[in-house]
């Protein structure tokens, strides 16, 4: 164990104690481990504190969710027509109507068997496919490494990460090269994230690029992705079908209500009719008054639904979701990666140049200059590609210093010296961050923002470049003022099916509707 404050498993399990931004060191002695990982059994004793890391599943009572497909206004109304058929109408010298009884009873039981037997079928296609992603990982037991099943991850394991695999759980990085993330399964940015020693990975993300080690922090349910689920697991928020349904069975309910008082006072009191020739012409208004086959003709077509999506690899989970896709208004896709290459390209004719001493050619080759000629990300690629030789990045220069882009400043920049021993410096970013750095004046800033409203309605992304020298040839030295060279429209060509795939969409949405 290591030494220090002493803090409780349950407090770290209650979430007490902020593992996410504190120095990885503080984490071991808060965790109350060791770089040497656990022993197994501090595992094992942990593993019962803090559950296996795997999301929880709920156990629904086959019997009481069968039963709940029988619990709607509309069948209200029919096991209320068949309980009068079998005992109100007992009577008058004649039997009970078991025709009517076992006809509405057959209709109840096939409604909730097909909808009990196609939600059931999803259910457990669901849960094999989530058992099949539940991953194995290299963990630290004992001091030797070994290959264990993901679930058996608690706070304070040592696990090793690489290239491909899936990271078990919410983790901070220890010693090494940092590492590429693919984290769009959480947040759906196609473009992999670079994280460093220190710094925490989230359970679901896939390594597209290095191996580090790394102190799992959180496990199952008390990860990021495990809130998100449970959140969604949570919501309970009653679909358009059901208030569809609903709102047919209380107005028949009402309608049927009304209907039988009348037909009481004017056959009893009025009439005087018998007992059981009312009971059969209320049967009648109680059968007749609701759409006593539309549950069963709803389950059977949305079973139908279900299994050709099934055919086309949709699961659906609940037979009602297919109603609600074919309600909807919007489709919402990601962009980059689905209905795009996610191969950016410069649209060269378009590019567009703030001063006189640089032509287009030039303003690519100062973006370039801005741009990893190593360890690429999509945008630097695609601006070093631009170039007859990607060399041409580095030719007749000495880097001094390269600032990787971060989300704060959203930006790359280098410092170099060229062939005469003259220090420059080159940024390339977000079209307003680098505006703010050169701080435009009114009339400059409205004409950058113009070619970038242009760009932007052409489906173009902007990007700016600017340059400044450095008299003091120091790294560390401001330069001089900011000087806006131009703007760089970036194009991601779209997918060849993508046209396909939106046809196909629109027809699908019809065909459901």
């Amino acid at each position: 164990m290591a030494e220090g404050k002493s803090i409780s498993l349950e407090e770290i399990k209650k979430e007490n104690v902020d593992l996410e931004r504190i120095p990885v060191q503080e984490v071991f002695e808060q965790l109350q481990c060791t770089k040497e990982g656990l022993s197994s059994d501090e595992g094992q004793k942990r593993l019962q504190v803090f559950g296996p890391n795997k999301l929880e599943e709920k156990k629904d009572n086959k019997v009481l969710k069968f039963l709940g497909f029988m619990w709607n206004p509309l069948s209200w109304v029919m096991e209320i027509a068949a309980i009068m058929a079998i005992a109100l109408a007992n009577g008058g010298g004649r039997p009970p109507d078991w025709q009517d009884f076992v006809g509405i009873t057959a209709l109840l039981f096939i409604n909730s068997t097909i909808s009990f037997i196609e939600e059931n079928n999803a259910g457990n296609a669901a849960a094999a496919l989530m058992a099949g992603l539940a991953p194995k990982t290299k963990v630290l037991r004992d001091g030797r490494w070994s290959e264990l099943e993901a679930a058996i991850l608690v706070p304070g394991d040592v696990v090793s990460i690489k290239l491909g695999d899936i990271v078990p759980a919410d983790a901070r990085l220890l010693d090494g090269d940092p590492l590429k993330i693919d984290q769009s399964a959480l947040t759906g940015e196609s473009l992999p994230v670079t994280r460093y020693p220190g710094d925490e990975v989230f359970s679901g993300s896939t390594v597209k690029q290095g191996e580090i080690e790394a102190v799992v922090i959180a496990t199952g349910v008390h990860t990021f992705f495990g809130k998100a689920a449970h959140l969604v697991d949570s919501t309970n928020q009653v679909g358009h079908f059901q208030k569809v349904l609903t709102a047919i069975g209380n107005f028949c309910i009402c309608s049927i209500a009304v209907g039988m008082a009348i037909e009481i006072v004017v056959m009893y009191p009025i009439q005087r009719r018998k007992y059981r020739d009312g009971i059969d012409n209320l049967l009648v208004l109680l059968i007749g008054g609701i759409p006593i086959a539309m549950p069963t003709v709803l389950s059977v077509t949305m079973a139908i639904g279900s299994h050709r999506l099934s055919t086309q690899g949709a699961i659906t989970k609940r037979m009602t979701a297919i109603e609600e896709m074919a309600g909807m208004d919007v489709l919402c896709s990601d962009k980059t990666g689905t209905l795009t290459l996610n191969k950016l390209t410069v649209d060269k004719t378009m590019v567009e140049v703030f001063v006189k001493d640089v032509d287009k050619d030039g303003l690519i080759l100062l973006g370039a200059r801005a741009s990893r000629v190593e360890n690429q990300d999509a945008i630097d690629t695609c601006i070093v590609g631009m170039l007859g030789d990607p060399k041409e990045a580095r030719e007749g220069i000495t880097e001094v210093h390269f600032l990787p882009f971060n989300p704060v400043e959203k930006r790359t920049a280098i410092t170099y010296i060229d062939s005469d021993g003259n220090w420059h410096r080159v940024s390339k970013g977000a079209p307003e961050q680098i505006i703010d750095l050169c701080e435009l004046k009114d009339d400059a800033s409205k004409k950058a923002h113009a070619i970038i409203d242009k760009f932007a309605d052409r489906g173009l992304r902007s990007l700016a470049v600017a340059r400044q020298t450095v008299p003091d040839k120091n790294k560390e030295s401001a330069g001089t003022p900011w000087q806006f060279v131009g703007l760089l429209p970036l194009f991601d060509p779209p997918r060849h099916d993508s046209a396909e795939t939106i046809r196909r969409a629109l027809i699908l949405v019809s065909m459901l509707r």
